[in-house]
């Protein structure tokens, strides 16, 4: 191989890798900067095919998608003066390719480290506006809502970003006050069930009480019932008794006196002491 063509390959060479660098792309997926000797002098690229100057500019390219920050749970006072500990998250992207380039150089665990110091001073502002109770539930949309808010204001004017929306993962007490919160609301739990177990005492007292006074009503009433059945029974069999012996009195008186004999000799024990002539023993004297 001569000079010529040596030095014809080295050319060729060297102008393709010259031509190669020249070209980048950016995808739909990515936001971009153009820089000079280290300069922005395009601050937002747009996604396609573009030219550079090779080793004289550079590209920067950053995910245009939507990132999440995760951050570990953080402690905060209630308006109360009450601990809870929060587990939260961040959805958040770039909106300004200059302005994020230009706070973070680009790199994403700078941006999630400021970010998350921006987010807990928002939930810390927010939780120790409210009590308890708001928090946990009454206000928890209204207050995640101006998180975002706040947070994407700052975000966007300090780094590019915009926060889409932050949420609550859990709220729960801080270790230290579990046992004691649980043994409140276990000695809540059974002052409740004292009440309600005398309250059912003193119910089912009383309906003791009204079934009792019920059951000696009802008994009275069937004796009083039953007293005037055998009353008028009484009334109707001696009428009945008066009416078949009022038709021959003198085998009615007869009758009577046999029915006194034979109650008053059916033992052999018994002594009576009368005078012979009395009318007991009218019949008996008749009979001689």
């Amino acid at each position: 191989m001569s000079n010529k063509s040596l030095t014809a390959l080295i050319v060729g060479v060297v102008a393709a890798i010259v031509l190669w660098n020249s070209f980048y792309i950016v995808s739909q997926t990515e936001r971009a900067v153009l820089l000079r000797f280290g300069r922005i002098v395009e601050p937002d690229v747009k996604p396609g095919l573009h030219m550079k100057i090779p080793y004289v500019n550079s590209v920067r390219k950053f995910d245009a998608r939507l990132l999440t920050l995760d951050t570990t749970t953080s402690r905060f006072l209630t308006l109360e003066k009450k601990a809870l500990m929060v587990d939260s998250y961040a959805k958040w992207r770039v909106d300004d390719a200059e302005r994020f380039y230009t706070a973070t150089s680009g790199v994403k665990q700078i941006a999630d480290e400021r970010l998350a110091r921006r987010l807990e001073a928002a939930l810390r502002d927010q939780f120790g506006k409210r009590t308890l109770h708001e928090s946990v539930s009454g206000q928890r949309d209204e207050l995640m809502a101006q998180v975002t808010t706040s947070l994407n204001r700052a975000a966007q004017q300090e780094l590019g970003i915009e926060v889409v929306d932050v949420r609550v993962k859990g709220i729960d007490l801080p270790r230290e006050v579990n046992r004691s919160v649980f043994e409140r609301m276990s000695s809540e739990r059974e002052r409740e069930a004292r009440e309600h177990r005398a309250k059912g005492k003193e119910l089912a007292e009383g309906i003791r009480a009204d079934a009792d006074r019920q059951r000696r009503v009802l008994l009275a009433e069937a004796f009083r019932e039953a007293e005037e059945l055998r009353g008028d029974g009484d009334a109707r069999a001696a009428a009945i008794y008066a009416s078949a012996y009022g038709q021959d009195q003198e085998f009615y008186a007869f009758h009577r006196s046999l029915q006194a004999y034979r109650e008053s000799f059916s033992s052999k024990e018994d002594v009576l002491v009368l005078d012979p002539k009395s009318d007991f023993f009218r019949y008996l004297e008749s009979s001689k």
